[in-house]
């Protein structure tokens, strides 16, 4: 394993107790300058996991509590009269950040989840004509609970697509309960953190996970993994150009972590079901089946031979 990356988790998994695989699919995204969708029930640790990052990555971080009266000015900013300066000056939003922890996304109207989408992919906001880069690195952390639909609004399919995982923490097993119990009793164990890397180590990280190799025969593979998600029978919709080109860079970040400089089908295999499922539009049929994404990532994978390859 990396020897970086494994001091970053083993500082996030001292404070986010019994979700190594959690940290690790995090850590994997924002290697990867994707964004994640944690897909989670209220109390589980979203908000410590999301602090724990940027504490430990040396990030700026900021949360948006979106609600139905959220407006897309709070996230992206506004521009207000200036009588000294005599023009419009701009006064930021949230996105001006490292990190972007928004929390409940679904809660929010469409108008405000679309004004995130410009910032996703290509990492600015505009606002009335003038564009304004964001910091970098930018992650967007959002979450949404699947329990519960009264006064939610669907994420629509091009903004699911803009999310490079989708994962969720569940709740801790019962030796972990305790220990959370032992360790919150008399201090918290986020005063404890301190920082493994800045933001420009931060920045290196990602430029060296960018550099790893993928073969033609692996590159290959992704490309019939994902033209079987668009011929399967319980599939509508399948995985996108986009959602390739994610499966390519979350492959690079698991062969990153995993201390490798090139890529394995079994990188590619690993993640698949992370970058991939949210981006199904599963068929009337599948429903009726009660067939889910994972149940089709599972069958995908069965049925697509992975190439041989010498490590």
């Amino acid at each position: 394993m990396n020897e970086i990356t494994e001091r970053i988790q083993k500082e996030i998994n001292s404070v986010i107790i019994g979700k190594s695989d959690v940290v690790a699919k995090v850590l994997m995204a924002v290697l990867a300058r994707g964004h994640v969708l944690l897909e989670d029930v209220p109390g589980v640790g979203k908000t410590t996991l999301a602090v724990s990052f940027a504490r430990t990555l040396g990030l700026e971080t900021r949360r948006v509590q979106f609600t139905s009266d959220t407006m897309p000015s709070d996230i992206i900013g506004f521009s207000v009269y200036s009588r000294e300066e005599e023009t419009f000056v701009y006064k930021a939003g949230a996105v001006m950040t490292n990190l972007l922890l928004a929390d409940e996304i679904n809660r929010t109207s469409s108008k405000t989840q679309s004004a995130l989408l410009e910032a996703m992919e290509e990492y600015q906001v505009t606002v009335d004509g003038r564009t304004y880069e964001l910091p970098s690195p930018f992650v967007v952390l959002a979450t949404q609970n699947p329990v519960g639909s009264a006064g939610t609004q669907l994420l629509p399919a091009s903004q699911m697509d803009r999310f490079l995982i989708r994962t969720s923490m569940g709740y801790p097993d019962v030796e972990s309960q305790l220990n959370i119990l032992r360790d919150r009793h008399h201090a918290n164990p986020l005063d404890d953190i301190t920082p493994v890397v800045d933001r420009e180590e931060l920045e290196e990280l990602i430029a060296r996970t960018t550099a790893v190799h993928i073969s033609d025969p692996v590159y290959r593979y992704v490309v019939d993994l994902v033209q079987r998600t668009r011929e399967h029978e319980m599939i509508e919709l399948g995985v996108s150009p986009r959602g390739a080109l994610a499966l390519c860079r979350m492959a690079k970040a698991h062969a990153f972590v995993e201390g490798r400089d090139y890529v394995t089908p079994g990188d590619v295999a690993d993640v698949f079901p992370d970058v991939c499922c949210h981006r199904f539009v599963m068929s009337a049929r599948a429903r009726m089946r009660r067939c889910t994404d994972a149940d089709a990532a599972r069958e995908i994978l069965e049925s697509v031979a992975a190439p041989q390859i010498r490590e």
